[in-house]
């Protein structure tokens, strides 16, 4: 249910009133209480979607998404090297312990 802005046009002042899309306008001030309410034209309200597909980095520059594309290159090749660093040291997990053991005494 949206919110909108009053004025009443004897007082002055200024109210937001939360009320359904479907309900008629106010007429009676929440201030004065005189019958002279009016219903202003609001801009809006900012909001931002959630769930799939709506992010706000859905709508990122071409710039900066080639920037993100080229960190991420350079992380995936960073764990690559170090996975096969691993894999050509000695293997398994449990193999490289019994090394670690029998060249330590």
């Amino acid at each position: 249910m949206p919110t909108y802005e009053y004025e009443c046009a004897a007082c002055g002042e200024v109210s937001e009133i939360f009320q359904s899309i479907t309900a008629p306008p106010k007429r009676k001030c929440p201030v004065c209480g005189k019958l002279r309410l009016k219903r202003l034209i609001g801009g809006g309200a900012g909001f931002i979607f959630k769930g799939s597909g709506f992010y706000t980095t859905d709508y990122r520059s071409a710039e900066y998404k080639e920037k993100a594309k080229a960190e991420s290159g350079q992380a995936k090749e960073s764990s690559s090297a170090d996975s096969s660093k691993s894999s050509k040291s000695g293997g398994g997990g449990s193999g490289s312990g019994k090394s670690v053991a029998t060249s330590g005494g």
